[in-house]
């Protein structure tokens, strides 16, 4: 049974996210998911974390300004120093209430000291 994920981010879109389409860019929605990671690999140790790597993301559907994004968590594997988190987006249509899913994209997230070495996410919070 997969688990269960939680609700990382919440946005309401604007105009100013939107490209000549008057869609959201996919850039900003991907700035979303490297946030959402972010939450989630918090929650192994108060450290500086970065994205390592995000692996392929395929866009669903599109996000239009009103649309409330959601964006769900879960850690699907721990190593040592980082920490695989999978990301599922939805949009909220602003007229009708109706989820569908955006994107989803599964990151590795390290943790990493002031020099941005990587170091166990078990040690002593770091910030």
């Amino acid at each position: 049974m997969p688990p269960t994920p939680n609700l990382a981010l919440r946005i309401a879109t604007l105009p100013r996210d939107t490209n000549h389409y008057g869609t959201i860019f996919g850039g900003v929605i991907l700035s979303y998911v490297d946030q959402a990671g972010f939450i989630e690999a918090r929650k192994h140790g108060a450290h500086r974390w970065v994205t390592a790597a995000m692996d392929r993301v395929e866009f669903k559907s599109p996000v239009h300004v009103g649309d409330v994004v959601n964006l769900y968590t879960h850690t699907v594997k721990t190593g040592t120093k980082s920490v695989t988190v999978q990301v599922e987006v939805e949009a909220e249509r602003f007229t009708t209430g109706e989820r569908v899913p955006v994107t989803s994209a599964t990151m590795v997230m390290v943790s990493v000291d002031d020099q941005g070495k990587p170091i166990p996410f078990k040690s002593p919070a770091t910030v």
